[in-house]
């Protein structure tokens, strides 16, 4: 990492000082097949990049990281690599007015998911390559000016082994031995993209006809390795993928601008996925080798739909730097999940988002690492690390609270007007808030200040007076409070519900207003002289971002009636908002786990269900009193497998609480259970024991010592892929042996033989919740090995280190002295480095704080 970090104040000066006219770019990929004879794999690069200087005669940069130069040439002059070259940059003095930059390189092919990543499958020993980029790894495959705001056209030509197709932004064709690809618009070095090798490949197209007449049709494509070819359900991916192009074009008045549309699910792949223009890539997980529920299939919906939204917010319009990164993410997750519910089968994805994308938010927005979402973005380190719950989930709540402030129609009339006065460009923050004050009529400033440039999440608390009777409310007022680290105060849009039960036995809302809240209390006039509730719920329909509270007679209506609650939204919300209390120590973590047995049985909503699951998980493991943590773990595991039993036989529910079982599994018999489930000596009528329930069977059998590595190795020869060998991997480490955590550590930590999908397997495995005694020599190591692996690994390895092996449950006091010796001893250390184990340290401080709050329910 030293040396290939680049400053915003240095990219501000290139930009400056350079234009990029276009780049032509020829790799030769042959070299990924065959034998290596035991040298590091690399592949020649030759790129030409044509640009202008606006000050002949200034010095400046391009952007490689490479092993080896072969030559340099500028102007057509030869210069020396050895001079020029430092191994991430290309020194470039005495530039003209116009110029030609042509660089000959010997790249590397990556094991790390950055770059060109090259996966050989364990299943057939075909080889598989794929670009990821975002924020800065296109120098990683050739040289370039590696910053958003440098955007030109591209020119690819790529040759690959015999049999190969390789896939790039524009369309190809392949003649004598060589793909060549169609200059693309003017985009980012980032989402430039190059896909190669033996992919399962399907077609399909999609048409459109505008009310002038004009006829759009866009090739699509999706392809996949050829050993998840029997599972890929390409149908379900091209019928999403048609109602999303649809929707957008409905919405936005802007067709699709990047001709073809392929989507490729790669192996070993480290994001969720990657917008780049024509060419989207997915991480192959979105391909399901088992039953899984329809939860799974809307997350897949709303990441295609993310993906494509960026088409517009982020391809065809680009942040100038990643300060503004929001103006992508933020607005591809709003949409993802807006287009999701208006023209995909999943009516309800808001319902998912209120509950599973704001709890990412939420835990972000109180980090000491929490940020406004228009970020300060120093450098590189810092963007990669911004890719976060605020940019993302947060960036996309404040937007719905934009939609309820402006009103739809006025937010997609700024959205249209943005995209035309700005295509092929790049914008900040103030472009887009002057044309939606243009087409709402209201002054964005004071807006953008408190939602977009403050950190931070407001509470809403209802507060709730009754008349001398108590039949009727006398006043009801909403109490808006601000952390002291982040204290301000923010103007929500929201609706306030009312709720009581019904003669049946119903929770169901009876009043409903909405109002605006800026001040610390702000009464609600309206709802003067309604009946008395039994709940009231703030921010009912999810109008805003907030975390809500409940006065003292809501909470005693929850803790009795919370699954009669009628409204899937407003279950959601509730259990959002119990999830928060017991996060921020205001509900034990037993009153939670006590709730989740009561009432997630009767949640209708399976994605709803899922995440109950998560956070009973959570709450055990991190924020229950250590001496409790046995018995929670018993009632845990026998109200699962009570459910399991009494579920539809067949249905997603069942599943769902099959899985969970599992998780939560430690007892003999419900070891032996899942056991026999194993080997087929019991069944449970309608449930279906796959290739990837077995696997998740297995995992909670070997941590408690009873599936050893025979049987590890055995059920790897019935699931002889990648995914197997994954699960595999990940099940040996989770043994319970000390020299097995010895080799796990030593897999991850000392050497970089795994590969990126490897190293996550191998972490996930060695963190067992249930072998805190085994792992806890590993907590001074931790301390010891992290400033060295940031230093020389990647940072995607270097993130997955210090977040996956961090000793969160070594959850003591001293671990928190370690931990802070550790900061103060190290205030030089890099500063993504530093926020990692910040972030990692309040979370270890919140657990502890919960614990004492889950204890003292005891006395």
């Amino acid at each position: 990492m030293p040396g290939e970090n680049l400053s915003r104040d240095e990219a501000r000066e290139r930009a400056a000082l350079l234009s990029v006219d276009g780049y032509e770019v020829s790799l030769d990929l042959r070299s990924a097949v065959g034998d290596a004879g035991g040298e590091p794999r690399t592949f020649r690069s030759v790129t030409t990049i044509r640009f202008r200087c606006n000050e002949p005669g200034a010095s400046s940069f391009a952007d490689l990281v490479a092993p080896s130069v072969t030559s340099v040439s500028l102007n057509g002059r030869d210069l020396d690599p050895g001079e020029v070259f430092d191994g991430s940059r290309i020194l470039l003095e005495d530039l003209a007015a116009e110029n030609e930059l042509v660089v000959d390189a010997q790249c590397a092919y990556s094991r790390t998911g950055e770059g060109l990543h090259r996966f050989v499958d364990p299943e057939d020993g075909e080889v598989y390559l794929y670009t990821q980029y975002e924020p800065a790894d296109a120098r990683r495959v050739f040289a370039n000016f590696e910053q958003p705001d440098l955007k030109a056209p591209y020119r690819f030509e790529v040759r690959a082994p015999e049999g190969w197709t390789v896939w790039s932004n524009g369309t190809g064709e392949l003649a004598d031995g060589v793909w060549r690809f169609a200059e693309t618009k003017p985009i980012s070095t980032y989402i430039t993209c190059v896909v190669a090798g033996p992919y399962h490949y399907v077609t399909d197209t999609y048409t459109r006809t505008f009310e002038d007449g004009t006829k759009l049709e866009i090739p699509l494509g999706a392809m996949c390795r050829k050993g998840l070819a029997p599972h890929f359900d390409a149908d379900d991916v091209f019928l999403v993928t048609k109602q999303g192009l649809d929707f957008f074009h409905d919405h936005f008045d802007y067709p699709y601008p990047f001709g073809k549309y392929d989507q490729a699910f790669v192996p070993e792949y480290n994001l969720g996925a990657m917008e780049n223009p024509g060419l989207v890539t997915f991480r192959e997980e979105y391909i399901f080798r088992g039953k899984v529920t329809q939860a799974s299939y809307e997350a897949r919906a709303n990441v295609i739909l993310h993906e494509m939204a960026h088409m517009w917010f982020g391809d065809l319009v680009t942040m100038e730097w990643w300060d503004d990164l929001w103006l992508k993410e933020s607005f591809a997750d709003f949409m993802g999940t807006f287009a999701n519910v208006g023209a995909t089968r999943f009516e309800d994805a808001w319902i998912t988002f209120a509950n599973r994308r704001k709890a990412w938010a939420y835990r972000a927005d109180q980090l000491p690492s929490t940020h406004p979402i228009t970020a300060d973005i120093r450098d590189l380190e810092d963007a990669k690390l911004n890719f976060d719950g605020i940019t993302y989930a947060k960036g996309a709540s404040v937007l719905k609270q934009l939609v309820a402030y402006v009103g739809q129609d006025a937010f997609l009339e700024g959205s249209r007007r943005y995209f035309k006065r700005n295509a092929y460009g790049n914008t900040r923050l103030g472009d887009l808030l002057s044309v939606l004050a243009e087409t709402s009529g209201r002054d964005m400033t004071a807006w953008a200040a408190s939602w977009l440039q403050t950190a931070g999440v407001n509470s809403l608390t209802p507060q709730v007076l009754l008349d001398t009777e108590g039949g009727r409310i006398a006043e009801l007022a909403i109490l808006q409070e601000a952390p002291e680290s982040h204290p301000e105060l923010r103007p929500h849009r929201i609706a306030v519900g009312l709720y009581r039960r019904t003669p049946e036995g119903a929770v169901e809302r009876y009043a409903r207003v909405e109002t605006d809240v800026h001040e610390p209390r702000t009464v609600v006039a309206e709802l003067a002289g309604a009946e008395a509730p039994e709940l009231v719920l703030v921010n009912d329909d999810d109008l805003t971002y907030c975390k809500v509270r409940f006065d003292e007679t809501s909470l005693v209506t929850l803790r009795s009636h919370l699954g009669a609650l009628t409204d899937p939204l407003a279950r959601a919300l509730c259990w959002s908002a119990l999830w928060n209390m017991t996060r921020d120590a205001l509900l034990p973590a037993r009153d939670f786990v006590d709730l989740v047995l009561r009432f997630a049985g009767r949640e209708s909503d399976i994605g709803v269900l899922q995440m109950l699951h998560a956070w009973a998980n959570s709450a055990l493991t991190h924020y229950a009193a250590p001496d409790w943590r046995e018995t929670g773990g018993e009632l845990l595991a026998e109200g699962a497998l009570r459910e399991l039993r009494e579920a539809e036989p067949g249905s997603e529910h069942q599943l769902a609480w099959a899985r969970f079982f599992a998780s939560v599994a430690s007892a003999e018999p419900d070891l032996k259970l899942l056991a026999d489930l194993l080997d087929g000596t019991v069944e449970i009528d309608g449930l279906e024991v796959d290739q990837e329930l077995r696997w998740a069977f297995l995992e909670p059998l070997a941590a408690h010592g009873a599936a050893d590595e025979s049987v590890l190795a055995a059920e790897l020869v019935r699931d002889d892929t990648a995914s197997g060998k994954r699960h595999q991997v990940r099940c040996l480490a989770a043994r319970p042996s000390a020299p097995v955590k010895a080799q796990a550590w030593a897999q991850v930590v000392e050497s970089d033989a795994l590969s990126n999908a490897l190293v996550e397997a191998t972490i996930s495995g060695f963190q067992q919740p249930s072998q805190r005694e085994l792992t806890a020599p590993y907590a001074q190591l931790y301390f010891a090995a992290i400033e060295r692996v940031w230093r020389e690994r990647s940072i995607q390895i270097g993130m997955d280190v210090v977040r996956g092996l961090f000793p969160a449950y070594q959850d003591r006091p001293e671990t928190l002295d370690a931990t802070d010796a550790w900061l103060e001893a190290h205030r030089d250390a890099a500063p993504a480095l530093r926020r990692l184990v910040l972030e990692a340290r309040d979370d270890l401080a919140r657990a502890l704080r919960a614990q004492e709050c889950d204890a003292a329910a005891d006395r």
